[in-house]
């Protein structure tokens, strides 16, 4: 009887034993997956890639963003040649108060054309400057946060061929919707010329609406896909107006010695709508630095 109940004591303590490791790994959180918390200045040398990139996906976030991204665009213009435009997209954002961020965008391009002839083209130039600058709250509640405020084009193309010599203004807002995994939502902004002409010396005036819905997907350990689709109105020229692409990237955020974020991405988009000499499909790549 002693026996028996030695066996049954020690069988016992054998399975509390075996259980006890399988359930303490169940318990521990992964270091590598996302956790959901925000990441700022202060707290990027310590967050995991997965929880950088997904504050980076955020137009609004904490973090100072300095990505080059560049787009290959086939098929253009009347001979069906290949475009490359280079731009640089700093996020600054500033924190005004304990309650209000104010982060600012730009999107500075080099263009590389093919021959557009008959039409007048020249084989590199800078287009015109984007500017906007978005006023965010700093606490945002149920994982939402947005952003309004005012976007500007500046006059920054060296050749008419690129872009018009006539300052813009008009408004933008942004929306974002943040889950464990999951940064979703939508960019708009509608921009107008000062002034400028249709035809003839002188700035060209110009009208054009931007709508740019977007998700992004993290698995941990810095990985990613995403989609987000630039989708635009040339309000003022003649014929097809808008561009509507589908497509989506994959990429990987990683930390050079431990300590400095980097992302790289790679995607591709087929323009489902185009104007008339827009290019049929676009090949993006991105680097950026993050801190």
């Amino acid at each position: 009887m002693n026996t028996t109940k030695y066996r049954l004591a020690a069988l016992t303590a054998a399975c509390l034993l075996a259980c006890a490791p399988a359930h303490a790994q169940q318990a521990a959180p992964d270091p590598d997956q996302p956790t959901g918390a925000r990441v700022d200045h202060d707290t990027v040398p310590k967050a995991n890639e997965s929880d950088i990139a997904k504050e980076s996906e955020n137009p609004i976030g904490n973090l100072t963003v300095l990505p080059f991204e560049n787009y290959t665009n086939f098929q253009v213009g009347p001979n069906k040649g290949t475009q490359n435009i280079l731009e640089f997209e700093p996020v600054v954002p500033i924190h005004l108060n304990q309650d209000w961020n104010l982060i600012t965008r730009a999107i500075i391009p080099v263009v590389w054309n093919p021959d557009l002839s008959p039409f007048p083209s020249v084989p590199q130039a800078f287009a015109p400057t984007d500017f906007s600058a978005f006023l965010s709250p700093r606490n945002s509640g149920n994982g939402i946060t947005w952003g309004v405020g005012p976007i500007a084009q500046l006059p920054t193309a060296t050749s008419p061929t690129v872009g018009s010599s006539v300052w813009g203004l008009g408004p933008t807002a942004v929306v974002v919707k943040t889950t464990e995994h999951v940064v979703a939502g939508l960019l708009v902004n509608q921009v107008w010329s000062l002034g400028g002409v249709e035809q003839g010396p002188g700035g060209k005036r110009y009208a054009t609406f931007l709508v740019e819905p977007f998700f992004n997907y993290n698995f941990g350990h810095g990985w990613f896909i995403s989609s987000a689709p630039i989708i635009t109105d040339d309000e003022t020229a003649s014929g097809r107006k808008w561009t509507v692409p589908l497509g989506g990237a994959a990429g990987r955020i990683i930390k050079l010695g431990g300590k400095l974020p980097v992302k790289f991405s790679l995607g591709a988009y087929y323009n489902v709508v185009t104007p008339q000499y827009g290019a049929k499909w676009q090949i993006q790549s991105v680097v950026a630095v993050i801190f």
